[in-house]
């Protein structure tokens, strides 16, 4: 009897595909968009499908024309870039700067790379930073959150409650007296507080997280190992001094917190591969977020940190090479 079976490879099969993959995740995102459409109205949508047809129009000119490859602007990871570009910034930014948005993070972020599994960073947050940097007035321009009436959001502009920590510490307040004039805590997890389209509902996104979790298309390492590691770093620092450093409640709450470790750090392409590579990757990011956050000129450092930390991924799949089979 043959104890062997031969075939050619691949010898494991399974029904996930890139577009399966792909469109997954922007069902998980569905959450955040309804409640970024609930406080911010037409405008969340306008920023939204801007963000993504330019993507999808920008992935399919360079493939076309410059690298001639196959084609995937319509496998689900240019509406991804798209909604993801959308969800970090203002809902009231114009149209033309998402345009230029959407331009370095397919061109530059992407397919400067190769295109679609070949690119170091994540190209939403090359196509944010980059904004952020040469736009800085009009990305730190928040429309003051409330219930849309009629379609239309508040039109009046105001810090994000991250920005308010950050002006009040640095103006000598105390955490008590900057701490009076942000959301509750039990808002800013619910939602109804300001920022971009992508912040402003905890629960919403935490909602997509679980769906991205029970589908395995990501898995728990990177997102608990940076929430833990903000709870824990910021944690030190508040039970030495509470009147100057916040509570590690609130770090996990605002900003582009929630939206980073979930959708954004586990991005499969940018980050490592082993499980113990993804566990300092994560570790990593949330050292540099919650070092930005309360030391940096930025009052957010989600985006930067994991941009650092991309960089670093190739150092980690190769630190953390798993042993061949059979190898001692």
């Amino acid at each position: 009897m043959s104890l062997l079976s031969i075939s050619a490879s691949p010898h494991v099969h399974g029904d996930n595909s890139v577009k399966k993959i792909m469109w997954g995740v922007v069902i998980a995102m569905v959450p955040a968009m309804l409640v970024s459409i609930y406080y911010f109205g037409l405008d969340a949508v306008r920023v939204t499908l801007i963000a993504v047809a330019a993507s999808i129009f920008f992935e399919w000119f360079f493939q076309k024309y410059l690298i001639k490859g196959a084609d995937t602007y319509m496998d689900g990871s240019a509406v991804i870039t798209g909604v993801l570009l959308a969800f970090n910034v203002p809902s009231n930014l114009p149209w033309w700067i998402i345009v230029i948005g959407a331009l370095v993070a397919i061109g530059i972020g992407k397919m400067s790379f190769g295109g679609l599994g070949k690119n170091v960073f994540n190209p939403a947050l090359v196509g944010r930073v980059f904004l952020l940097i040469s736009f800085p007035v009009q990305m730190t321009s928040w429309p003051k959150i409330s219930p849309i009436t009629n379609g239309i959001a508040d039109a009046i502009t105001g810090p994000t409650p991250l920005g308010i920590v950050k002006e009040g510490l640095d103006a000598g307040l105390t955490v008590d007296q900057v701490m009076a004039q942000v959301p509750s805590f039990m808002q800013q997890f619910i939602g109804g507080i300001g920022g971009s389209l992508g912040e402003v509902s905890a629960l919403a996104l935490l909602l997509g997280g679980f769906c991205l979790l029970r589908r395995k298309i990501i898995t728990w390492e990177i997102p608990l190992s940076i929430l833990l590691t903000v709870v824990i770093f910021s944690g030190i620092f508040w039970l030495i001094d509470p009147t100057h450093y916040v509570n590690p409640l609130f770090h996990l709450l605002t900003g582009g917190m929630m939206l980073g470790a979930i959708f954004m750090a586990t991005d499969m392409v940018s980050s490592p591969m082993s499980r113990n590579g993804q566990l300092v990757y994560g570790v990593g990011i949330g050292l540099l977020t919650v070092t930005i956050r309360t030391w940096g000129a930025y009052p957010e450092g989600m985006s930067f940190a994991i941009l650092l930390m991309n960089s670093v991924t190739p150092l980690l799949n190769k630190a953390f090479k798993p042993k061949r089979f059979g190898r001692k």
